[in-house]
């Protein structure tokens, strides 16, 4: 059968849980419904040969970096919509299905479905901060920080050649305004944090290095409304404690990106999500 969408998985060093993320987005699929491309670059694993499956076209590249890879597969697409999905986050058929479907919708050029968190592992006080920062951006959340976004044929035309980005999903989010991106409440992909402090302080770093650099090609991330900590702790949603241990994270993020301030990468990697901002 001819493809309904096309997926694009970029994947550097995921044999860890590609191959059960691949089952979740096969199972119960016709043969040939997805047509799904991983581009598994500079791997040092068996990500290639674990990805490798009937219904799975598997490109391999010695060249780093998430943007290269997103670009490669992208080439290989056969139809649209354009699926676009870290390795790392999990996606079943139904909200493919329903993500591609909003996509053909008039006037929608791109969508996300909405994310849920994977905690399993996380430890108590990275628990709260997750929970402060998820509370905190979750108004304003649309293509970026969920692991997946859609583009339609047209949408494509905003986005692609990608530019060697960090952050690839906020720079997707500023190509479109308003109704043009929409979230798809019936789509869901789940999104495993970072487990620790020291992982967490290197995903933020890296976010505001992407953000940084989206602001220098005209992008600039969206930014947070004045009093949003202070409206969550009033209405209950986290508590002093949580804040707490937000604000302390907060500090040791900022501390950690003005030292790097001068060492933005603007080419490498790989699978971390631009959690914004």
């Amino acid at each position: 059968m001819k493809p309904t969408v096309s997926v694009v998985i970029p994947a550097h060093d995921e044999a860890g849980v590609i191959g059960a993320n691949l089952d979740a987005l096969l199972a119960g699929t016709e043969p040939g419904e997805f047509d799904v491309i991983v581009v598994a670059n500079a791997c040092t694993d068996g990500t290639a040969a674990v990805a490798a499956r009937e219904g799975v076209r598997v490109l391999e590249t010695p060249q780093p970096g998430k943007a290269g890879a997103l670009r490669l597969g992208d080439a290989a697409c056969r139809v649209f919509p354009r699926v676009y999905l870290d390795a790392d986050v999990r996606l079943d058929a139904a909200s493919v299905r329903a993500l591609a479907d909003a996509a053909s919708r008039p006037g929608v050029l791109a969508c996300a479905p909405v994310p849920e968190w994977d905690l399993a592992g996380v430890g108590r006080f990275v628990r709260r901060v997750h929970r402060v920062h998820d509370r905190l951006i979750a108004p304003s959340r649309a293509l970026a920080g969920v692991g997946v976004y859609v583009l339609g044929e047209e949408g494509h035309r905003r986005v692609f050649p990608l530019p060697d980005v960090i952050s690839d999903d906020g720079y997707t989010d500023g190509s479109f305004t308003g109704d043009e991106r929409v979230v798809v409440t019936e789509a869901r992909s789940v999104v495993r944090p970072a487990r620790t402090v020291r992982a967490h302080l290197a995903r933020r770093v890296r976010v505001r290095q992407g953000n940084r650099q989206l602001a220098r090609l005209g992008r600039p991330a969206r930014s947070l409304r004045a009093g949003a900590l202070r409206d969550l702790l009033a209405a209950r949603e986290v508590s002093v404690l949580d804040v707490a241990c937000y604000l302390t994270v907060l500090a040791a993020d900022r501390a950690l990106t003005w030292t790097r301030g001068n060492r933005t990468d603007w080419g490498t990697d790989a699978s971390t999500r631009q959690s914004r901002p």
